[in-house]
């Protein structure tokens, strides 16, 4: 089940990287919504948070190798 579903004072927002970093993979890729739980709805605002977050250099782009 949808983790933000289930819990529904838990929000999708930017300004938290390290609930975005749960569903960030260690090279840096978006982890599907297969993987993580996640339904369709919560998967594209994450995709978006994410998206700013790095735009605003709270999460990298990739790991540095």
């Amino acid at each position: 089940m949808c983790r933000f579903c289930a819990d529904k004072t838990l929000r999708i927002d930017y300004k938290w990287a390290q609930l975005l970093a749960d569903f960030v993979s260690e090279r840096g890729r978006i982890v599907p919504s297969r993987t993580t739980g996640t339904c369709a709805k919560h998967q594209r605002k994450l995709k978006i948070a994410i998206k700013r977050a790095r735009n605003m250099a709270l999460l990298p782009y990739s790991t540095s190798q």
